[in-house]
């Protein structure tokens, strides 16, 4: 052995691309034997700019430019591009940012709701066919007699509530609260019957107003509106938390 050093390169390199006409960023690996005219051509399938038209800049790992890739000629490899590094592609054919990723440009086309209706391979027409969902005459019509049912024995339970009174509220998934009756009837927010209440600690959502519309109040975050099943009337006096002065 003469003690000599020989040096491989890595004939190839992984380079992060970005362009001006889009927002992404991808990933390639290229030779490095490549000229930058053959890289360019490799380019436009990868961001869709003409290679007639692009300006190539080198940027570092840490994206600070190095230098332009301006000789057709020069090798990729005699640049100084390291893995990892970016080659940004500046389009001068007038192509904009997000030319190709915003669908607001496209022409869209759609279809009149009675030529759908008269497909036989839509997915309309196989859960018709399967009876799925709501063309499934017959649970649809178990749901909506239950829906009816329930709202029922809301309005009765809504009309055994007193505002002023004390109640417990019990929502699943929720720990128990206690609290008193502020509000009872029907609202903007939703259908339905609700019940306001004021909970004794600061459990809520509110302060007695929501969309917009106040109901009752409280201070932040003691309000809440709970459907009328989820309330318990009764004597739930307000808990001493521990305070030794006033």
């Amino acid at each position: 052995m003469d003690g000599s050093v020989s040096v491989i390169t890595n004939p190839s390199v992984n380079v992060r691309l970005t362009t001006t006409i889009s927002s992404f960023e991808v990933k390639r690996r290229f030779d490095r034997g490549i000229s930058i005219a053959e890289l360019k051509g490799k380019l436009e399938m990868v961001v869709g700019a003409p290679a007639s038209s692009m300006d190539l800049e080198l940027f570092s790992t840490s994206d600070t430019l190095l230098q332009k890739l301006d000789n057709d000629n020069a090798l990729l490899g005699s640049y100084p591009v390291d893995d990892d590094c970016r080659i940004h592609v500046i389009d001068r054919s007038g192509g904009q940012l997000g030319e190709f990723t915003d669908v607001t440009k496209v022409e869209k086309y759609v279809m009149a709701d009675e030529d759908y209706e008269k497909l036989t391979d839509s997915a309309r027409s196989f859960m018709k066919k399967q009876s799925f969902g709501r063309y499934n005459e017959e649970d649809m019509a178990r749901k909506k007699a239950e829906s009816i049912a329930r709202e029922e024995e809301h309005r009765v339970a809504a009309e055994a509530i007193s505002v002023g009174s004390r109640c417990q509220v019990r929502v699943p998934g929720q720990p128990v609260k206690v609290g008193t009756v502020m509000f009872v009837g029907t609202t903007d927010f939703k259908s339905g019957y609700w019940v306001g209440v004021k909970y004794d600690e600061p459990l809520g959502k509110n302060d007695g107003s929501c969309e917009g519309k106040r109901y009752f109040e409280c201070g932040k975050n003691y309000g809440a509106f709970v459907r009328p099943l989820s309330v318990t009337v009764g004597d739930f006096p307000e808990e001493d938390y521990g305070l030794d002065e006033m």
